[in-house]
């Protein structure tokens, strides 16, 4: 297993499952792609072509039955017979008369009858026949007697019936039928029945021609043969899906057990569908033998990428397996291994640089041993040196280390001092910081009082303005009760005016009556003046209404004047008052202030003072610290002199120690003296 992993592992073989995975992919890819655009390109091409062909079947069979509705228009619209059908409404049912007309009848049909027509009648509403090709009578009403009624004068077909319509037990055959309605008196609604051989539709079927396999049908709106090439199967339903619920005019369904593609037209005369089916396997058929010459392909690229796959072991594996192993031998300490290849690609190049490399290696050893040697003595004398170095370093570093520490006590001091400066400073900032902060803030507070006096002062203007308005208002609102006092004296008098002439209207017409016919014109008048009084007086009444909500209104707006008075003038007061209280802040503000601007004075005398005062400790304490860090710096060189020696002497043991474990590893190693 390890084997297998190694081998899977190697260049060869990699370079082998590249190239046949490759090849393998894109032929595959190729083949699938070509099979797939084929065979939909194909199945498109053949369904286009069926669908047309389905499409020019339904064109002809339009023509076809458009003729046939033609000729039973002709009927109905024919004198003869539309006479002869009077002629029988007139007469007794059962009569010489009677059986006359309906003779007539079909004498007057019989011109616009051709071989295509197995039988026709006509008939009444109720389904009594009138006159006929059958040589029975009907024992009941059929159904489609009731859908060629609702029609209404319309075409309503009749689908293939195996038995036929008006002669039953007979050939099969399609009919239509229509209401005659005439406009003559007496007449009444005649249903005209015409029933077609399914000749002419088997010749027009049967040169559709859907391919091997294929079949093509006529279908009603309920999914019923009109046409199949087997007659046991007319008027049965189709196993197809209803071609009334599909959205277009192509979809896969199953037919007979097979899958199919079906093409579809609906007929605009009939509302029938002229219906096309082509097997899926003939659509597929063409299709198959570019799936085939895909695998012979696919099996084609698996021999080839093999072959080829092969030659790269063998050209490429091989000789870098070969080099690999030499390597592993000089890496175990072989140096006299060599590669004899002589070609002139990369190969023959890197087994070249492979030797090349291999001999350089083993002159780097040899010298590397000779140097090693060398090493060692040198090593120990560069020992004893540095132990030398170490002790006096030492030494050195011991005195400078107390004449830092006396340094480092001074600058600490001066440090303190310095540091205690500079907290006083940082006060002196803090209290300037907030001696602004309360400038500022008393600043502010007496540009507030001073908005505060204006406003203050405008809000006493504009309270004295509303209350002399409010007092004016009041003044008007009472001239304005006087005015509505008037005007119910008025309105008094208007009431006592109507009243009056109401009276008068009332004596006017006694008056008139008494005069008999000859005051009737004034009696009329004077009723036409007392309506007028009442309508003055009625809209007196409702005036005086108005009038009185007026004055109770009034009234209550001049109660809440009143009211609103007192507020107004305790608001003056209170105004006033606010003004009073913002004038004396206002004065201790600039007496505050003053005394700010006293205490920045000696603030800022202050704040020199500290500065010198700073100024000198930062001197005492920058001597202080250069001092300390010179003796510092001594003293850090001291130590670094003499870690450095005991590194050196360290380094130099060590020096030894690599050197023996060098001249030790480098005597396994085997090499050729060039």
């Amino acid at each position: 297993m390890a084997k297998i992993s190694v081998r899977i592992k190697s260049v060869g073989m990699k370079l082998f499952l590249i190239i046949f995975v490759s090849l393998l992919f894109f032929v595959g890819v190729t083949g699938t792609t070509s099979y797939v655009i084929s065979k939909n390109t194909i199945e498109k091409k053949v369904s286009d072509a069926s669908l047309q062909t389905i499409v020019q079947t339904g064109q002809k069979l339009d023509l076809f039955f458009a003729r046939l509705a033609d000729l039973s228009a002709q009927l109905d619209n024919d004198l003869r017979i539309r006479d002869s059908l009077q002629l029988y409404y007139e007469s007794e049912k059962g009569g010489e008369a009677a059986v006359e007309a309906s003779s007539r009848l079909l004498d007057s049909a019989s011109p616009f009858i051709h071989n295509q027509i197995s039988a026709y009648g006509f008939y009444e509403e109720d389904g009594t026949e009138i006159a006929s090709t059958n040589t029975a009578m009907m024992s009941s009403v059929p159904d489609w007697f009731a859908r060629i009624a609702e029609a209404d004068g319309g075409i309503a077909w009749l689908e293939t019936s195996k038995s036929g319509y008006i002669n039953k037990g007979g050939s099969s055959g399609f009919a239509l039928g229509r209401l005659i309605k005439s406009a003559a008196a007496g007449s009444k609604p005649t249903v005209l029945v015409l029933e077609f051989r399914t000749g002419p539709l088997e010749e027009l079927m049967g040169n559709v021609n859907m391919g091997e396999g294929g079949n093509r049908y006529i279908l009603n709106e309920d999914g019923r043969y009109i046409y199949n090439e087997n007659p046991e199967l007319l008027g049965e339903a189709s196993p197809l899906s209803n071609p009334s619920g599909q959205a277009g005019q192509q979809y896969d369904d199953v037919d007979a057990g097979k899958g199919v593609r079906v093409v579809m037209q609906q007929l605009t005369s009939t509302g029938w569908y002229s219906i096309g089916t082509v097997p899926l396997e003939e659509l597929h058929k063409d299709a198959r033998r570019i799936a085939q010459i895909t695998v012979l392909m696919i099996i084609i690229a698996v021999i080839a990428a093999s072959g080829i796959g092969y030659l790269v072991i063998l050209l490429i594996g091989k000789p870098l397996n070969q080099a690999s192993r030499l390597m592993k031998e000089g890496a175990q300490g072989n140096l006299s291994v060599r590669m004899n290849m002589n070609r002139s690609d990369e190969i023959g190049q890197l087994a070249t640089s492979f030797n090349e490399m291999i001999g350089n290696i083993g002159d780097l050893v040899g010298n590397a041993t000779l140097s090693a040697r060398e090493v060692l003595e040198t090593s120990e004398k560069l020992t004893e040196a540095a132990r030398y170095t170490a002790q006096s370093a030492k030494e050195i570093a011991t005195a400078t280390e107390e004449i830092a520490g006396g340094a480092m006590n001074l600058a600490n001091g001066a440090e303190k001092g310095n540091e205690l400066t500079g907290s006083i400073g940082l006060q002196v900032r803090r209290v300037m910081a907030a001696k602004e902060e309360i400038g500022t803030s008393a600043r502010e507070v007496q540009y507030a009082s001073n908005q505060g006096i204006q406003y203050m002062e405008e809000l006493i203007e504009r309270t004295n303005s509303n209350e002399r308005l409010t007092r004016s208002m009041t003044e008007k609102i009472d001239m304005l009760k006087e005015s509505t006092q008037s005007i119910r004296q008025i309105l008094a008098l208007l009431n006592n005016v109507a009243n009056q002439t109401n009276i008068l209207s009332l004596n006017a017409t006694i008056e008139a009556a008494r005069a008999g016919s000859a005051g009737k014109g004034f009696m009329v008048v004077a009723d036409e003046i007392r309506t007028l009084a009442d309508q003055s007086k009625q809209s007196i009444l409702v005036v005086g209404h108005i009038t009185e909500k007026i004055q109770t209104e009034m009234d209550e707006t001049v109660a809440l004047l009143s009211a609103a008075l007192p507020i107004f003038s305790q608001q003056i007061v209170a105004v006033k008052e606010a003004d009073t209280i913002f004038v004396q802040v206002r004065e201790q503000v600039e007496g505050f202030t003053a005394n700010l601007d006293e205490v920045a004075h000696s603030i800022n005398e202050l704040e020199i003072n500290q500065g010198e005062l700073a100024g000198a400790m930062a001197n005492v304490s920058a001597v202080a610290q250069q001092s300390s860090a010179t003796s510092e710096e001594v003293a850090s060189l001291s130590m670094e002199q003499k870690n450095v020696g005991e590194k050196l002497v360290a380094l130099a043991e060590k020096l030894d120690s690599l050197s023996a474990v060098l001249q030790e590893s480098l005597r396994k190693f085997k090499w050729k003296e060039r």
